[in-house]
């Protein structure tokens, strides 16, 4: 008989977001480990209603973001990669918190499986390292399109350095247009 000992959550130097390892366990058969369980979640990080779960493929360079909903359509996401390896950001663009404009950075991985929650209040960006990467993620808020808001992923003031050269960086063009972090509109 297995016992299954949950995940491990750690907190990162911004309060409200959490790195989660799952344990896995393995055999010759393959792996199996809970991605997800309601009561253990709400114990460690508080209540979150997850309403929707999101997947995209993305290859080598692949930037999505710094991505983020304003004002009630915010959204809380908790984060995995299925299959490759990205690097995740989240920046903390809440006016009156004391970590306004830090970001934590994480690798993601198929291999690692580790899950990455973002409250609101956050930008959300990853970059593809591996081939390709499948990501997933859950939302508690409905995409708002109106609501929408993205910084460029390059802003000097936030100062992250994404792990590719720029030139190897491919995004869209609405993440290519995006507002600087002094012009974007925040969280009080």
């Amino acid at each position: 008989m297995i016992t299954f000992a949950g995940m491990e959550y750690k907190a990162t130097e911004i309060e409200g977001v959490y790195v989660i390892e799952p344990r896995v366990f393995n055999d010759a058969r393959g792996y199996f480990f809970e991605a997800f369980k309601q009561e253990e979640f709400e114990n460690h990080i508080g209540q979150v209603n997850f309403i929707q779960d999101n997947e995209s493929k993305s290859s080598y360079g692949v930037l999505r973001g710094l991505h983020y909903q304003k004002g009630e359509m915010s959204q809380a996401k908790l984060v995995r990669v299925i299959q490759g390896r990205v690097i995740d950001v989240a920046v903390d663009i809440r006016k009156s918190s004391p970590t306004f404009g830090k970001h934590v950075m994480v690798e993601l991985s198929g291999e690692n499986k580790r899950q990455f929650f973002i409250p609101r209040g956050f930008a959300h960006g990853f970059l593809v390292l591996s081939d390709e990467a499948v990501f997933t993620y859950k939302v508690d808020n409905v995409y708002a399109p109106q609501a929408e808001a993205s910084i460029r992923f390059d802003d000097p003031d936030l100062g992250i350095e994404w792990p590719i050269s720029e030139k190897d960086v491919l995004t869209s063009e609405k993440d290519l247009k995006a507002d600087s972090f002094k012009e974007a509109e925040l969280f009080d």
